[in-house]
């Protein structure tokens, strides 16, 4: 069985596809979600082999989602959209296959056959990713987007990944790997990045470590391998 996640705002499409799948007797649902955070939390969580993805989704859509998976972890992806034929064959490139809604049975028939083979060659999906340029974070029953520039430092403890600003911080489910991977924040700790552009000070503390101060006064610390690498790029 190939195990899925389906990702979709409509909770009939949902419904609906799940209800296909089963008919196929090829797929296992291992979950479904309405939008782009509960996905990345369950595509991180339940590592699925094929992601059925709604395009058009609010607050983070189907692509800004597959900018914040992990590599290691990516899924092969079929698009599900309203998105008419033509428009989609910009899309090729990006995904393994496409379905039209609504659903036609024998097109998914088709779909799975291409999943079951790709995935019996032992190929790996890669995809193109772009920069991240907002980071959602959750507030509650909320989704914020924090822009780069708000971002004074990123951190990651047993709580979780949090994104600093200079007034609060926020949990993402985004990884500290893929930020460092896909925004221009800079490597300063093993647990932590942070926005060179918010260093306000830089202490420098014994055995080649230091601190920097951010732009707001909080304090993160900075190792001997990256403290290196951090003057460097500032040229200091």
């Amino acid at each position: 069985m190939i195990r899925a996640l389906i990702v979709d705002d409509e909770l009939h499409a949902r419904e609906e596809m799940a209800a296909l799948l089963a008919e196929n007797g090829v797929i296992e649902v291992v979950g479904s979600c309405g939008n782009g955070i509960d996905a990345l939390k369950m595509i991180n969580k339940l590592r699925p082999e094929v992601l059925f993805l709604d395009i058009e989704m609010p607050v983070v859509g189907g692509f800004e989602l597959l900018n914040m998976v992990t590599r290691e972890i990516m899924p092969h992806v079929v698009f599900v959209t309203a998105y008419d034929q033509y428009s989609l064959k910009a899309f090729e490139e990006k995904t393994l296959d496409y379905l039209l809604k609504p659903v036609d049975p024998v097109r998914l028939t088709k779909t799975v056959a291409k999943l079951q083979q790709t995935i019996g060659e032992n190929r790996r999906p890669v995809y193109q990713t772009e920069e991240i340029r907002r980071i959602p974070c959750l507030l509650g029953n909320r989704i914020r987007l924090i822009d780069l520039d708000e971002v004074e430092f990123i951190a990651t403890t047993f709580a979780g990944v949090h994104a600093a600003t200079a007034d609060a911080e926020y949990f993402t489910e985004v990884t500290l790997k893929v930020l460092e991977e896909r925004t221009q924040l800079f490597r300063c700790h093993k647990q932590y990045l942070v926005n060179l552009d918010c260093i306000a000070e830089i202490i420098v503390l014994e055995a080649g470590l230091a601190k920097i101060v951010t732009r707001s006064g909080k304090r993160i610390p900075v190792s001997r391998r990256y403290f290196k690498l951090i003057k460097k790029k500032l040229y200091i």
